[in-house]
């Protein structure tokens, strides 16, 4: 069949806490998060958009990554993305109509990602928001991006440009793949990175305004929240950041600004070399602590 299939953006992370109050106050009072309902099992829904839900949180014994929703284009991409995974042997499976209802999504199917074992979601429609989401204590602009630390780094990469139609941005050779999902323009919506073991890295929220960068710093010193790397400055995205961690120990980021490429004639992706420069301009430096907590959900 082809990767004739079209995404339109990075849609919603799901993620498994251990203590979903404390969580939920966390996401809300320090990422700026807003609460949307509950759901089954005793999730908890969250929107930083006018999509029903960007972040949800699920109750677990350990912090981690349950999934990610990738939303298409259209109707014709969904099934066109179905079509292929079955294709190449992914075993993609349709949700019944009522997960689909209690998640307040169209039709939707779900995989799990070969090289990570994470489960992937996609949808084409989800349920919207009339208020907008309320920007009180953090102006997100969006859900940005997750990173996945994986073992077999060389073949992820493979398989996420040849067969999921991802395109790579920029990389470290053996290391590091900064991609996005085509044809959304932001400079990346997923990364990974070579690590001893598949696990959740980080999830960022891309900010409107410098400020918030600043603020969250200082909002995260007050309620000791422990920053492990920035503020800085990414070489390869050119974007301001600061990461921090949840009640879990999983790490968040905000960052502010992100290179955006053209559909047709983008610029080819740059080799970078691997060093503290190409993490932050200001050379600064990750804590031990960053990316590492956040176990992947297998399924089965």
């Amino acid at each position: 069949m082809g990767m004739d299939f079209r995404y339109r953006k990075l849609g919603y992370v799901a993620l498994t806490v251990t203590d979903v109050e404390k969580s939920a106050a966390f996401y809300q009072d320090m990422v700026g998060l807003d609460a949307a309902g509950e759901g089954p099992g005793g999730s908890r829904f969250f929107r930083c958009s006018n999509d029903h839900h960007n972040v949800i949180l699920y109750p677990g014994t350990a912090g981690g990554l349950k999934r990610i929703g990738w939303q298409m284009e259209s109707d014709a991409s969904l099934d066109a993305a179905f079509g292929h995974f079955g294709d190449i042997g992914l075993k993609p499976q349709w949700l019944d109509a009522g997960e689909q209802q209690a998640l307040k999504q169209g039709r939707t199917f779900r995989m799990t990602e070969p090289n990570t074992g994470a489960t992937f979601e996609y949808y084409a429609d989800i349920s919207q928001f009339i208020p907008p989401y309320s920007r009180k204590v953090t102006k997100i602009a969006r859900l940005g991006h997750v990173v996945l630390t994986v073992k077999e780094f060389a073949k992820a990469r493979q398989f996420f440009t040849e067969q999921l139609n991802y395109r790579i941005s920029d990389y470290i050779p053996g290391a590091f793949a900064f991609m996005r999902c085509f044809p959304n323009p932001f400079h990346h919506s997923l990364a990974i990175g070579q690590g001893t073991e598949d696990r959740l890295n980080h999830v960022n929220f891309m900010v409107t305004d410098i400020d918030d960068v600043g603020r969250a710093n200082i909002r995260a010193q007050k309620m000791q929240v422990p920053i492990v790397f920035g503020p800085g400055r990414h070489p390869p995205s050119d974007s301001i950041f600061l990461y921090y961690l949840d009640p879990d120990e999983m790490t968040v980021e905000f960052s502010f600004g992100m290179e955006e490429f053209p559909e047709v004639g983008p610029r080819a992706p740059r080799m970078l070399e691997p060093s503290l420069e190409t993490l932050d301009y200001w050379g600064g430096a990750p804590s031990p602590r960053f990316g590492a907590k956040g176990v992947i959900e297998t399924v089965g």
